[in-house]
């Protein structure tokens, strides 16, 4: 017979003829390992010891520690505040006394002399939720791990695309400061990793006048908040060697979960190479041209 086989019942009563008559019950009917506690104080002492306890079967009426006592004692412990605990007693006395099983952390009551088809009965039941609750658990545990299994290969096909990408990426704070970059970035200005991040994008952008464009990201703020991405703008990078890159940015808002926006994602296209239609003319520095009205 190996029904239930794999689960520990821990059987409480301060007579142990009582005791032996439970056990031997329950061996008739099912392949569980069974523990016996003679007090109040043994049964804690088991159940918070090396074993996994199931399910309880605890007397209420018993000298020094009684049932309702060790219940509470039991509900306070991170190990066993969740094992079912079914009460043992000769009779329900009154509404009161019932009610105060259920407030100490009982799920059912079992009267004496016990009927036997009611205790296999009701030690079945709370066997079988317990079954489906560990099949759930490893439902989820199993739907858990594939999903991160998915989420880390999603993750690094995204940083082999940002790796290898021709457009310089950085990802900006609210408050423009450098948080990302991306290895055509680091070419295109000549900076290491350590020494862009945490760098204000004013440091890397052309002046105009006596203005840098990181001024500008307080309207980039403003009109990002409005619609969430902006069309490219013509601007110039500097380089870490003082050369003036022309580039093409685009610049586009990552949110948090309250919908706040936490980075800005900016894409940049190196333009040195294509030639305007007016050659003479300078590349265009940065401006609120693009930016929404």
């Amino acid at each position: 017979m190996n029904r239930y086989s794999g689960f520990t019942l821990l059987a409480v009563d301060d007579h142990e003829h009582n005791l032996f008559t439970l056990h031997t019950l329950l061996q008739q009917h099912m392949d569980v390992t069974i523990l016996e506690a003679t007090s109040g104080q043994q049964a804690l002492d088991i159940a918070l010891g090396g074993s996994h306890i199931d399910l309880i079967i605890l007397d209420v009426q018993m000298p020094e520690m009684d049932g309702f006592q060790t219940a509470s004692m039991l509900k306070i412990r991170k190990k066993t505040r969740d094992t079912p605990i079914i009460f043992l007693t000769a009779a329900f006395k009154t509404r009161e006394f019932q009610q105060k099983g259920y407030e100490v952390g009982a799920v059912d009551y079992l009267l004496k002399p016990i009927d036997d088809n009611q205790l296999i009965n009701k030690i079945s039941t709370y066997f079988r939720l317990i079954e489906k609750e560990r099949q759930l658990n490893r439902e989820l545990e199993r739907q858990v791990a594939e999903r991160t299994a998915e989420l880390a290969q999603a993750k690094q096909h995204l940083e082999n695309i940002i790796q290898y990408m021709g457009e310089a990426l950085l990802v900006l704070s609210p408050d423009g400061k450098i948080r990302e970059v991306n290895p055509a970035l680091r070419r295109m200005l000549g900076y290491s990793d350590a020494e862009l991040l945490g760098m204000g994008i004013g440091d890397i952008f052309e002046e105009e006048g006596d203005e840098q464009a990181g001024a500008f990201m307080g309207t980039w703020l403003e009109a990002l908040i409005r619609v969430g991405a902006l069309s490219q703008i013509e601007a110039r990078f500097i380089s870490r060697d003082g050369r003036r890159i022309p580039i093409l940015i685009s610049r586009t808002a990552v949110r948090d979960g309250d919908g706040e926006i936490s980075d800005i994602l900016c894409i940049a296209k190196d333009m040195s190479g294509y030639v305007r239609q007016d050659a003479t003319a300078e590349p265009a520095l940065p401006s609120k041209a693009g930016l929404p009205s």
